[in-house]
């Protein structure tokens, strides 16, 4: 597995995890031609995946470039991030069964590609949607939010407070370590309880919650 990043942290991140940063352009430049294309690269690609949320991010030439029979797909954004506008134009497209095409780049050698979900989403196009278990925690959070709003009594606050309150805030951190601590409970866990002095010295509520705001998981 090979990643291509335009950030250099990310960058960074992906090497120290031990994956090897390339660019599908020769010196990560793309000039809009087909001589900028790393060809080594993409004729040994046996998937490419977009990742990104933005767009002509697998581009008209490198897609020319991608080794015959290459699994291309998308789990960033539209489907404009790979470019299927060119692909539709240009190539014959075959639906070998739901959510997977074999586009013919020639037929006579049968050099062809395999398009999930026509560019789109692929965990929702050929995964059929999100699991369960991840719809139920962030559903169990929306009801959540909804309850500590309505306990904020909105609604019964006079004109000038309420228009002061009318605000975008983060939730409280400890909605979601409740829905976390349901969810590992539905997985048969069973949580560690903080002593009194353990929770004193770290400077956290024994209940929770156990990160500040500004902490990222």
């Amino acid at each position: 597995m090979r990643v291509t990043e335009c950030d250099p942290i990310c960058a960074m991140q992906a090497c120290m995890d031990g994956f090897e940063v390339v660019s599908p352009f020769i010196d990560g430049v793309d000039d809009g031609s087909d001589s900028c294309i790393n060809t080594d690269l993409l004729g040994t690609t046996d998937m490419l995946v977009t990742a990104t949320g933005n767009f002509n991010v697998c581009t008209s030439a490198m897609l020319r470039a991608l080794k015959s029979g290459a699994v291309v797909c998308n789990i960033g954004h539209f489907d404009n991030e790979i470019d299927t506008a060119y692909m539709r134009d240009i190539w014959q497209w075959e639906e070998i069964k739901p959510q997977v095409h074999k586009i013919v780049r020639d037929a006579e050698t049968n050099d062809h590609l395999l398009l999930l979900s026509e560019g789109r989403l692929v965990n929702l196009g050929n995964a059929t949607g999100h699991p369960s278990r991840i719809m139920d925690g962030s559903f169990a959070n929306q009801v959540l939010a909804q309850i500590h709003l309505y306990e904020k009594r909105f609604a019964d606050l006079s004109g000038d407070a309420r228009q002061e309150a009318i605000t975008v805030e983060v939730l409280p951190k400890q909605l979601d370590e409740q829905v976390a601590t349901f969810m590992v409970q539905g997985f048969g866990g069973v949580m560690t309880k903080l002593t009194p002095k353990q929770a004193d010295y770290i400077g956290v509520g024994v209940d929770g919650p156990f990160k500040t705001d500004s902490y990222k998981y």
